[in-house]
């Protein structure tokens, strides 16, 4: 490791990975060494305000203390033993998990797209064998613009053409309908062959897209008529972005599966989750499905601590305070704005659509930067 005695400047550091790494993400020019809370610091140890969160794997804060003592404890006892063996510390986080959200069974993964990955699995083990579909005709309804990740799974379900384009062929028996558009999903759900409805309460990556308040109860109401497993893909908008430890509780539906990520470790680790009820969980046997990393104890003992920080810091209750003003005092700052077309958000998770033809949103992140904060725009505009 000698070679890092070389690297002196940012403009080193941004090299060495351009030089030996693959080229498939487009930093922002910033070298960042160490974070505290809602700080981070460059190798030149200036300071910014972090107002991207890692797309919200940090709603606790960067190197939380509390996280870190758990995950540091825990490392020095055992790390992993896949699931080929029980470990103390598994059972406990699954109580938590099952007890804090309501669902009879969880199924840990490590990251969002795996949690992705997993539910259109169970759907389609639970559309054969509860609602006995006809074999290889499972169908699952999901929305335009959507994210949730880059596995083939995942981008067969997107519509982005740029996360498509030469990756094919692509998984089949995906039906897209516009977000927030009630009729439209009524119309995909009268075929008998559709287990599921996967869909995110607030569209994170598409540009922070809220949807109107009557969608979700509309959502919950349709999927029950027609016996289909309503998912709420949760990895962005949960754990207190939002306002709420769920951000389905905004509109008062429970979802018949979850799908949970991000700051499920307070940024610590990688770990997701998928929760529901036995009588959808259950269908998976083993041999099914699994992780070799998925649950072990390591991730078991962070995951609990992070949650704790969460409820005991109230962090839910404080972005649900804190969202509402900011909201409207970026509003009343923006208002007059040539180059913005909308502000929007719901909690503490805000965006700032600019009109792309009048500005550069690039540009706007790079000043961001040069002022001491850092964010990423998504799709050239917000």
């Amino acid at each position: 490791m000698d070679f890092v005695k070389e690297l002196k400047s940012s403009q080193d550091y941004m090299n060495n990975e351009l030089t030996y790494g693959a080229h498939n993400y487009d930093p922002i020019p910033v070298v960042l060494k160490r974070g505290k809370g809602v700080f981070v610091y460059d190798i030149e140890d200036r300071r910014y305000y972090d107002f991207l969160s890692a797309y919200s794997s940090v709603n606790q804060g960067h190197c939380h203390p509390d996280i870190l003592n758990a995950m540091i404890n825990q490392a020095k006892k055992l790390t992993i033993c896949s699931r080929a063996f029980f470990s103390d510390s598994l059972g406990v986080c699954e109580r938590y998990l099952t007890n804090l959200f309501g669902y009879d069974k969880v199924l840990m993964m490590n990251t969002g797209a795996e949690a992705s990955e997993t539910a259109y699995k169970l759907c389609r083990k639970w559309g054969y064998e509860v609602k006995k579909i006809p074999e290889n005709s499972a169908k699952i309804i999901v929305c335009n613009n959507n994210f949730s990740g880059r596995t083939l799974g995942c981008v067969s379900a997107s519509t982005d053409k740029k996360c498509k384009n030469n990756f094919g062929p692509f998984v089949p028996n995906f039906l897209k309908v516009p977000y927030d558009d009630l009729e439209a999903l009524e119309k995909e759900l009268q075929d008998p062959n559709v287990c599921a409805f996967i869909v995110e309460p607030v569209q994170g990556e598409a540009g922070v897209i809220v949807p109107s308040d009557s969608y979700f109860p509309g959502v919950a109401s349709l999927c029950k008529k027609y016996n289909v497993l309503f998912v709420a893909d949760e990895v962005q908008t949960g754990l207190g972005r939002t306002g709420k430890l769920l951000c389905t509780h905004h509109y008062g539906v429970k979802p018949d599966v979850i799908l949970l990520g991000k700051a499920l470790s307070g940024g610590h680790y990688p770990i997701s989750a998928i929760l529901a009820n036995d009588d959808v969980m259950l269908v998976l046997k083993p041999g099914e499905h699994g992780s070799t990393y998925g649950g072990n104890p390591l991730a078991a003992a962070i995951c609990v601590e992070a949650l704790k920080v969460l409820i005991n810091e109230k962090l839910c209750e404080n972005a649900d305070k804190l969202g509402a003003p900011f909201l409207q005092n970026l509003k009343e700052q923006l208002k007059d704005s040539k180059v913005v077309r909308e502000v929007r958000g719901k909690g503490l998770l805000c965006a700032i659509e600019f009109k792309n033809d009048l500005v550069n949103v690039w540009d706007i992140c790079l000043k961001f930067k040069e002022n001491g904060l850092i964010t990423r725009s998504v799709h050239d505009k917000t």
